[in-house]
């Protein structure tokens, strides 16, 4: 499959690779997507022949049939996501309909609401340190901080988030004052 006149173990060049990309990349998605029925499909197993084409550029004759060689390894990455996909949704049946999944928790989505609306460094401390258990000095490590950077965005998100969370129900003050005004 050596294009004649080029050395033996040289094959197709870069740019005489590029030339042939350049010509037939349109005409075979074109083709494929009339196979497939599926442009972004198309898109996709033409580009992947072509990379296995690249990688074969050694053995690549430009002068023989290259484009038949790209649209055969096309077809053939189609036809195996087809059968992939097929096998995936018949699994998907045959396992029938995924649980419910139960709303989340109100508390969740005032806390989620809450670390939204603080800055950035001091959501990622907060949340690096309160939810994932990280001690100051791994928070400091994972963010490339000083530790003392860290504490100060640890004080001043938790006084953002208690501003944020004031008389909601994360609010622990918020039950106490109501009490008091029952009494």
């Amino acid at each position: 499959m050596r294009t004649p006149g080029t050395p033996r173990g040289r094959g197709v060049d870069e740019s005489a690779f590029d030339a042939f990309y350049t010509a037939s990349v349109g005409r075979l998605i074109g083709q494929l997507y009339a196979m497939t029925g599926d442009l972004a499909e198309a898109q996709d197993v033409v580009q992947e022949a072509f990379v296995r084409a690249w990688e074969r550029r050694a053995e690549l004759d430009l002068n023989g049939a290259p484009e038949a060689w790209v649209r055969t390894v096309a077809w053939r990455l189609a036809v195996s996501r087809w059968r992939r996909m097929r096998t995936a949704l018949a699994l998907a049946r045959r396992q029938g309909p995924p649980p419910a999944v139960p709303p989340p928790d109100p508390r969740h989505v005032l806390l989620v609401q809450a670390l939204r609306r603080i800055p950035e460094a001091q959501r990622r401390a907060v949340v690096l340190h309160h939810l994932c258990d990280l001690t100051v000095e791994q928070v400091a490590v994972e963010t490339g901080c000083p530790v003392g950077t860290v504490k100060s965005h640890l004080s001043r998100g938790r006084a953002a988030l208690a501003r944020q969370l004031a008389d909601t129900d994360l609010d622990p003050g918020a039950n106490r004052r109501s009490e008091v005004r029952h009494d």
